[in-house]
């Protein structure tokens, strides 16, 4: 078993200690009901964003009440409608991008000494050894089950070192059975249990932020390739709420030519929000894809900047 230590937690600050910061309050897991409708604005505004809809054409739109859509965005993320959109467009990412994306040792160096680190410093991983993924999971024994959480249902795996897969099922993209054979097809040779108990209480861990700041941390299992592993390390580098570029990772793990690969690695993460590949985006501040849809990553940052204080923008 190798360790990796990019956040291994706890790790000595690199400034003067910072006390955790309150978590703005959230309701633990929304229900199920309040992505649909957050996912049908997004895809709403997404189409429209030009014509700068107001609220009420929004409601009607999406077939809500304004009063009801203002109350669901407020409890689901915090944020207004319009502040939870205004923090999903290209111009929020440009002005990211603007202020300096930062590299990897700036990106410790900021998140150990405030709150940005809320959600990592608490993840603790490990790789599996590059057989695993060779022999396509052969000897592995996984279990998996399916659970809400707050951007829609999704799908959990794990071993009994960690997590190891987080997907989620979208009845348009062919429902649990897709994102199970999306995800165990990695690794097909592998044992699998169903324990749907045991994912919901996992997907809770994940989601809950009154457990991101316990001092026991999220075990997750990294398996993949030596490069898919390489990059996925660099993803837990990006701070909570920030962004980051396929051309800055490609260049901070020592390969700056190799952008569409890693790319292609960011696209096989398994590990949705927990090693947070919806942080990566290209170089103009364009969101570019995402395996589980761009609705869902915008979902993803928006959330994030309400979470770590976007109430603000909110008044």
């Amino acid at each position: 078993m190798t360790l990796h230590a990019p956040f291994p937690g706890p790790l000595p600050a690199l400034g003067p200690s910072v006390a955790e910061p309150p978590v703005r309050p959230l309701e633990a897991l929304a229900p199920p009901s309040d992505y649909a409708l957050v996912r049908r604005v997004i895809e709403f505004v997404s189409d429209r964003y030009r014509a700068q809809p107001s609220l009420a054409e929004i409601a009607l739109a999406c077939g809500a009440e304004p009063a009801h859509l203002e109350a669901t965005f407020r409890r689901w993320a915090g944020l207004s409608p319009k502040a939870f959109l205004q923090a999903v467009t290209i111009d929020h990412a440009r002005r990211h991008l603007a202020g300096g994306l930062p590299l990897l040792d700036t990106a410790i160096e900021v998140g150990l000494s405030g709150p940005s680190r809320l959600h990592d410093l608490f993840v603790k991983h490990e790789a599996m050894s590059p057989g695993a993924h060779k022999t396509r999971g052969e000897g592995l024994a996984l279990s998996y089950g399916f659970g809400d959480t707050p951007f829609g249902r999704a799908l959990a795996v794990w071993t009994e070192r960690g997590l190891a897969g987080l997907a989620f099922s979208d009845e348009d993209r062919g429902g649990d059975a897709h994102a199970l054979a999306d995800l165990l097809g990695r690794w097909p040779r592998a044992a699998a249990t169903r324990s749907d108990e045991g994912a919901g209480r996992r997907l809770e861990r994940v989601f809950r932020l009154d457990s991101w700041a316990g001092a026991a941390p999220l075990r997750v299992v990294l398996i993949g390739t030596d490069f898919e592993v390489k990059v996925w390390e660099r993803l837990l580098a990006i701070p909570f709420g920030a962004s980051h570029t396929y051309s800055g990772i490609a260049a901070e793990i020592g390969s700056p030519k190799a952008s569409r690969a890693v790319g292609a690695a960011v696209g096989r993460n398994p590990l949705s929000f927990v090693v947070p590949c919806h942080r990566v985006v290209g170089k103009s501040g364009a969101l570019t894809g995402y395996h589980w849809g761009l609705t869902r990553k915008r979902a993803m940052l928006g959330w994030e900047f309400g979470v770590k204080g976007g109430s603000e923008a909110a008044a």
